[in-house]
């Protein structure tokens, strides 16, 4: 499913119209975009939690030539799955 087939979903669900479920849409991931940049997590009781994980600079290779170069530290998103989703998909 990509985003055009979830606003569609949603929008029958809820009986808005696309461009009402569209802007739902959108407005949820921006709200949890915002949240996660801030450095807070997002937990949906049932579904995840959201949240950020800083990842420590290390040293890798580069696979074409074989020689070392460091990987810069950086933060990264992270999504747990709650236990009425694994239910769901179990």
């Amino acid at each position: 499913m990509n985003k055009q087939e979830l606003i569609a979903t949603v929008a029958d669900h809820s009986g808005l119209a696309k461009s009402d479920a569209s802007k739902a849409v959108e407005s949820v991931f921006d709200a949890i975009s915002a949240s996660l940049k801030k450095g807070d997590e997002v937990r949906l009781v049932g579904f995840g939690t959201f949240s950020v994980s800083k990842r420590k600079a290390s040293t890798g290779r580069n696979p074409r030539t074989g020689e070392p170069m460091t990987i810069k530290a950086s933060t990264q998103p992270k999504f747990k799955a709650g236990k009425g989703l694994k239910d769901a998909v179990n």
